[in-house]
């Protein structure tokens, strides 16, 4: 059990926060209950406020299990710097983080869909969602606990399960509240959910601050002895969400970290670990993404890279990324061991050419929005995302701060047990800026 202590603190009664409640037509049907929102009318009194919330629908979804139709909420904060970031309650997704470059030009640097239907397709790589309850692999579907052995779903060829199995917290509508510039969302997981013991109720608790920070709280507590390894998997390209693998590549990416964890070729953890010294996965000194990855074995990064910090250090700095011809920059801090670096090695590569250089232009000219031409018939077509985006293999990167995968079943990995009467927290930061000429 890790024993993280939380840092944040809840908006006081003089918060000059504005909260604006949208429309939504009808009401919610969760089960027997009928769940019906009393909306406020928007106001202008805290116009000038440095945080303001707006509630409005994102459409409906059914419930996995009941088949009951629930209403989609969408919440969008925006700052006075004018960043706007954009979550719903479906898998506690977030939908869009709008940042400037350094002229001041906002774009979109997360990947994802216009609609639930979008959300809900095959092809979704979990974009933007909550991950739970464990984030990652499970090795074989299976681990052991206080001596009894469990079989979870195993929807990762077959032989293991990823990211919770074949109905992971993900594809739940979850519970919110809104109180000031925090919105909690809550989902209640049952004893035996996917084939984990103990009932589960789990939060994430997200926030945009003044100084361009959203910040994301995750807690759980649970009924019986269970792994928990909660994550947020966003995609980022901070060039722009349609940008594409080129200017994936032109990022500048440092990560705090002196050793992965050794894995095999079903990206299951061996139980040790590899000094990224000397080889392609030492990005303690900022690298070039596209060259980096060209030099991997596989030309792409799907590690954990366990994250340097001191024993009794909470939340830590984990990754820095800069995108530099728009200037942009993400940090990202966690309290957690661990991060997931992935360069969306999966996503479709009809024509199986787009690969890394083992070096860029020497200049950074203007963004480009270069798109593999696609030949007609080809059974493997992009993800057609927001605003008609064509989504490819390398189109974005991704930070899941995390405990180590399958760190049930490796007792020289932090513990993942939650037990009962202990509390599961994980705090992760993703603070964004821009270079300044």
């Amino acid at each position: 059990m890790m024993s993280e202590i939380n840092k944040t603190t809840s908006a006081g009664a003089g918060s000059s926060v504005s909260v604006t409640i949208q429309p939504m037509d009808g009401a919610e049907q969760r089960g027997s209950t009928i769940e019906a929102y009393q909306m406020a009318a928007p106001t202008t009194a805290n116009d000038s406020a440095p945080v303001t919330v707006t509630v409005d629908s994102f459409g409906t979804v059914a419930h996995p299990k009941t088949g009951s139709t629930e209403t989609v909420k969408r919440f969008t904060w925006r700052n006075r710097a004018g960043v706007t970031v954009q979550a719903i309650t479906y898998g506690a997704i977030i939908t869009s983080i709008q940042v400037p470059d350094r002229k001041g030009r906002f774009d979109d640097v997360v990947l994802g869909f216009d609609d639930i239907p979008g959300y809900q397709t095959p092809n979704n790589p979990y974009f933007g969602a909550t991950i739970g309850r464990i984030a990652n692999r499970v090795g074989g579907g299976r681990f052991t606990l206080n001596g009894q052995e469990y079989q979870v779903t195993r929807n990762f060829e077959s032989r293991h399960q990823l990211h919770g199995g074949a109905v992971g917290f993900d594809k739940y509508n979850w519970e919110s509240h809104v109180e000031g510039p925090v919105v909690t969302l809550t989902h209640m997981s049952p004893d035996g959910d996917e084939g984990y013991p103990g009932a589960v109720i789990v939060s994430v608790r997200y926030e945009l601050k003044e100084d361009n920070r959203f910040v994301a709280v995750f807690r759980a507590v649970s009924t019986k002895p269970t792994p928990i390894n909660l994550t947020n998997h966003s995609y980022f390209n901070l060039a722009g969400h349609g940008t594409g693998h080129e200017e994936i590549y032109r990022h500048v990416v440092s990560v705090n970290a002196d050793r992965i964890t050794e894995t095999d070729a079903d990206s299951i953890p061996s139980g040790k670990f590899i000094f990224v010294g000397g080889t392609p996965h030492d990005l303690r000194i900022p690298r070039e993404l596209g060259p980096a990855m060209s030099k991997t074995p596989n030309e792409g990064y799907d590690e954990n890279f366990c994250i340097t910090k001191g024993t009794e250090q909470g939340l830590t700095f984990v990754s820095r990324t800069v995108h530099p011809h728009s200037g942009r920059v993400m940090e990202v801090y966690s309290d957690q061991p661990g991060v997931q670096l992935y360069t969306s090695n999966f996503m479709p590569d009809p024509n199986k050419n787009i690969r890394p250089r083992s070096e860029n232009a020497a200049d950074f000219y203007d963004v480009t929005r270069l798109e593999p031409v696609v030949r007609e018939g080809e059974t493997v077509q992009p993800i057609r995302g927001k605003a008609g985006a064509k989504y490819f293999k390398h189109g974005a990167f991704c930070f899941e701060t995390q405990n180590y995968p399958d760190a049930i079943n490796h007792a020289n990995f932090p513990s993942s047990v939650l037990n009962p009467g202990e509390q599961y927290v994980h705090e992760v930061h993703y603070k964004f800026d821009v270079l300044r000429d």
